[in-house]
C-alpha cells in the first residue's frame, strides 16, 4: 500500500490557511458567484426557457408530422440500462456515450403505447411549467395523472427518461423531487425563496433541499465533508457531536442508495467549498456500490455524470482490511450471501476498479474472507469506537483509499 498522506488538522489548516482565514473573517461567504462557480448555475443559463421550448415542440412537430401521413409516431430515447452505452472518464465518472444505443418507443405497439402516452403528457406538463416559470414536485405529477401512470415510480422513470432524451438536467424543466437526505455541521445557506437553512443543530438534521440549484450564499468553516451510508448511523454520530468532536464539518446521508438530491448537495458542496470528501459505508458488497454511485454515477444517470459525479471522494470505511487489522470479533461479521457474492464479482468487472488498485485489494480481500460486516459491527469493539476512536484517528492519519 503506498504511503497514506496525512490528515492532520495542522497540517492542513496550513494548506489551506487562506481559505480558513477567509472563513473566520465576516466576508465568510462563499457564494455561486465566485470563482468555483458551479455547475448547477452553468446548467441554468444553458438552458433558457425559449431552448427546453423549442426542443419540446420539435418532438410534437415530429408526432404531428408522422399524424399527417397516416402513420404511427414513435419516440426514440437513449437506452439509460445498458452498459454498452457508457464510457468510462476518471475525471468524470460513467458517462453516456455518443452516438449510443436507444430504444423505440411505439404508439402503435401494445406493449408501449401507454409508455409512449405518459411520455407525451410529461412533455406537456414540463412545457407548461416551463412557460410559466413555476415547479412541481414528481409526487405532484403522479396525483394530477395517476390513472395514467398507476405508480410513482413509472412518473419517475418518464421525467429521468425525457431529461436523458431532451438532453436537460431534470433541474431546468422545473420538476422537482421530494428529498430523503439529511445534512448536518457547520453550514448555513439560502434557499431560493430566501429561507436561511442553519445546520449547525447537534440533535436535529436538515433535509436536503429539494431545489439545489437555487441555493446561494452557502456559508462554512468545515475542514471536510462526510457522507455517511445509513440514516441510523448519522443519527449515531449526530447524537455523539461528531462535527464538533472533529472540528467544524459537515455530515450527510443519502439513507443508503441515494436519491439524486442528495448526491446534488455533496456535488454542489465539494464545487463550493473545495474541502475534501469521505464516504462512511459498510464492508459489504452494497456498501462499495453506494460509494460508487457518489464517485463515479450510475448507468441510469451517466447522462448527467457531469453535474452529479464527486470523483474526488475518498473511501474512509469501513475497509474490509479494517476488520481484520481492529480484530473484529468474528459473531459481529455476517457470512456473504450468494446475492452479495454476484454484486461483488460484478463490481470487480467495473471499469474503473481497474484505475482503484486499492479498492481492488480490498475487494479481493472480502472475497477471499467471505464475510461482510456493517458500520455497527464497530459497537463489539466498544459502544463509541466509532465516532471516540475509529473515525477521529482515520482522518487524522490518513486511512482512506
Amino acid at each position: 500500500m503506498p504511503k497514506l498522506v496525512s490528515f492532520g488538522y495542522k497540517n492542513y489548516d496550513l494548506v489551506n490557511k487562506k481559505r480558513i482565514a477567509v472563513c473566520k473573517s465576516r466576508s465568510s461567504n462563499i457564494t455561486d458567484g465566485d470563482a468555483t462557480t458551479s455547475n448547477f448555475v452553468r446548467d441554468l443559463k444553458l438552458h433558457k426557457e425559449g431552448e427546453i421550448l423549442e426542443r419540446i415542440e420539435k418532438v410534437i412537430l415530429q408526432i404531428v408530422s408522422s399524424l399527417s401521413k397516416d402513420e404511427a409516431p414513435v419516440l426514440v430515447l437513449p437506452n439509460r440500462s445498458s452498459w454498452d452505452n457508457i464510457r468510462f472518464d476518471s475525471a468524470i465518472g460513467l458517462q453516456m456515450s455518443s452516438p449510443c444505443l436507444v430504444t423505440t418507443i411505439r404508439s402503435s405497439c401494445p406493449t408501449t403505447a401507454t409508455r409512449f402516452a405518459q411520455i407525451v403528457r410529461i412533455l406537456s406538463v414540463i412545457y407548461t411549467l416551463v412557460q410559466s416559470n413555476s415547479y412541481a414536485t414528481k409526487r405532484e405529477i403522479f396525483y394530477q395523472h395517476s390513472q395514467l401512470f398507476g405508480s410513482q415510480r413509472s412518473v419517475d422513470r418518464i421525467v429521468d427518461d425525457v431529461s436523458c432524451m431532451l438532453e436537460v438536467p431534470r433541474r431546468s424543466l422545473r420538476v422537482l423531487a421530494t428529498s430523503k437526505g439529511l445534512i448536518s455541521g457547520d453550514l448555513c445557506y439560502l434557499e431560493e425563496d430566501g429561507t436561511r437553512i442553519d445546520c449547525h443543530s447537534n440533535s436535529a438534521a436538515v433535509a436536503v433541499s429539494s431545489n439545489i440549484a437555487g441555493i446561494r450564499n452557502i456559508v462554512s468553516c468545515a475542514k471536510f465533508i462526510l457522507v455517511v451510508e445509513k440514516d441510523a448511523t448519522f443519527q449515531g454520530l449526530l447524537q455523539d457531536d461528531l462535527c464538533t468532536k472533529l472540528s467544524p464539518c459537515i455530515m450527510i446521508t443519502g439513507k443508503g442508495f441515494p436519491d439524486v438530491n442528495s448526491r446534488l448537495m455533496v456535488r454542489k458542496l465539494v464545487d463550493v467549498l473545495r474541502v475534501p470528501t469521505f464516504i462512511l459505508v459498510d464492508a459489504d458488497p452494497h456498501g462499495i456500490e453506494i460509494m460508487c454511485i457518489y464517485k463515479y454515477g450510475s448507468v441510469a444517470m451517466s447522462y448527467e455524470a457531469r453535474s452529479l459525479t464527486i470523483p474526488s471522494v475518498m473511501w474512509l470505511g469501513i475497509l474490509p482490511s479494517d476488520l481484520h487489522r481492529l480484530q473484529v470479533p468474528r459473531d459481529a461479521l455476517i457470512p456473504l450471501t450468494k446475492t452479495d457474492q454476484q454484486k461483488l464479482n460484478s463490481l470487480l468487472k467495473r471499469p474503473y476498479v481497474a484505475q482503484q488498485p486499492e479498492w481492488l485489494k480490498e475487494m479481493e480481500l472480502m472475497q477471499k474472507s467471505k464475510y461482510k460486516a456493517e458500520i455497527q459491527s464497530l459497537a463489539a469493539i466498544g459502544p463509541d469506537f466509532l465516532s471516540s476512536i475509529y473515525l477521529p484517528n482515520k482522518l487524522r492519519y490518513g486511512g482512506w483509499v
